[in-house]
């Protein structure tokens, strides 16, 4: 699976040693999504400004929690949240996944757990809710991410897309995006990365536009969400 990975990611660098490739959608993608994330960060400004005092009296630590991941052209970025998990959230994960086999295999298959250890009580309303992933707005406006695309990955996570990986790379990972509003984690991973390669081979303003729409209900009503 790594080899299969490995020579994908590097069949899409090969391609030329001194250029970089355009994320999917190009200007008119980019233009749209700073419009919106300006627009949305305006507008929720009193609830993000609530949510993170919240955070911040509700458990020790930052209100913030930023999480290297992989993006456009293979760069990474610190993924941006609301803290959701207790300061030592690591620690704790490897203590419970070692104690309990069954949680293992859960980690294993979907890089999730439906029961995390390390998930404080404000964490789970937010994670329910997706409230948790509002300063990413921050990520869209910096130019490392886009309101609509694939979710960002960690590298251990590309692995699983084998030669899909080319991809998630020519594209910025999206708050939001077509495995959000099919499912989410009610469906396998090899589905999400189905969905993935389908939205960017079959990428349209509209296409966002109507994901967007259907991320609403969907965040309403928590589906596949934990």
């Amino acid at each position: 699976m790594k080899s299969a990975t490995r020579s994908a990611t590097s069949a899409f660098f090969s391609a030329s040693e001194n250029d970089v490739f355009p994320p999917t959608g190009g200007i008119l993608k980019r233009a749209f999504d700073v419009t919106t994330a300006l627009t949305a960060l305006i507008f929720i400004s009193p609830i993000f400004l609530m949510l993170m005092l919240l955070v911040k009296l509700s458990d020790r630590g930052p209100a913030f929690y930023g999480h290297r991941r992989i993006g456009h052209n293979g760069k990474t970025f610190r993924c941006l949240k609301f803290r959701t998990m207790v300061v030592d959230g690591d620690k704790v994960l490897q203590a419970y996944l070692q104690a309990n086999p069954r949680a293992m295999e859960e980690w294993r298959a979907t890089r999730k757990l439906q029961n995390d250890p390390r998930v404080t009580l404000v964490g789970a309303v937010l994670r329910k809710l997706s409230l948790d992933e509002l300063p990413q707005l921050i990520n869209i406006i910096r130019g490392e991410m886009s309101v609509v695309g694939p979710r960002p990955v960690v590298e251990d996570e590309l692995e699983l897309y084998e030669t899909a990986a080319i991809y998630y790379l020519q594209s910025r990972p999206g708050l939001t995006g077509l495995w959000q509003v099919s499912g989410r984690n009610d469906v396998s991973y090899a589905s999400r990365v189905a969905f993935d390669t389908h939205y960017v081979k079959n990428w349209s303003l509209s296409s966002d536009v109507l994901i967007i729409a259907k991320t609403i209900p969907a965040v309403c009503l928590s589906r596949g969400s934990y």
